[in-house]
């Protein structure tokens, strides 16, 4: 934690900016830190190292952007990945359940990607190549970014001025929120297999 903090310090708003949207908008991000990130930026906003609403407008402005860049690469470069003859992974008939999946749930998916770790990585591109309409992706992109990038720096702050030392339980309290957040997604996979 010491590691993540010093970090945030040395790059301040513009590094959040720029950690945010390489994670959420390059698919190599998906190991970056995210929730852990805005946590530990907010316990740093409450304890007066960084300003809470600076934080706040470098996650979105990150997150927005990300996506935005994420959505791109899966439009652009997508269709083609997936229409490869011999391809293990990437079938073409994966594009078809994308664009399914997107126009049904697709206001849902990316709002709430922003809080589940690596599928918010992935839905960007996959809502570029499902070719989601671009106008209804910013809207959900936005309010996804803002919904994110406001509660877990404000979560940080609120707990940083709760709990003495809160920077060395950061890494326990992201992992207890990760599995949270991916129980409903396995839940989902395994009633789909079922099907």
């Amino acid at each position: 934690m010491h590691d993540l903090t010093a970090l945030i310090l040395s790059a301040s708003y513009f590094g959040i900016l720029a950690i945010v949207f390489a994670e959420t908008g390059l698919l190599v991000g998906f190991f970056l830190p995210g929730d852990s990130l805005l946590l530990a930026a907010g316990v740093l906003a409450a304890n007066g190292d960084l300003n809470l609403g600076g934080v706040m407008v470098a996650v979105i402005v990150g997150a927005v952007l990300g996506c935005v860049a994420g959505y791109w690469i899966g439009h652009r470069f997508g269709r083609n990945i997936f229409s490869q003859p011999n391809a293990k992974f990437f079938k073409p008939e994966y594009i078809t359940r994308a664009e399914l999946f997107f126009q049904k749930y697709g206001w849902l998916a990316v709002i709430l990607a922003r809080f589940v770790p690596v599928v918010r990585t992935l839905v960007p591109t996959m809502a570029g190549v499902s070719r989601m309409p671009l106008g209804l992706f910013n809207l959900y992109n936005i309010v996804g970014a803002v919904l994110w990038g406001v509660s877990v720096p404000a979560l940080g702050y609120y707990l940083g001025g709760l709990i003495p030392n809160l920077d060395r339980y950061i890494l326990i309290i992201v992992g207890g929120v990760a599995v949270v957040s991916v129980i409903p997604i396995i839940l989902k996979v395994v009633q789909a297999r079922r099907a």
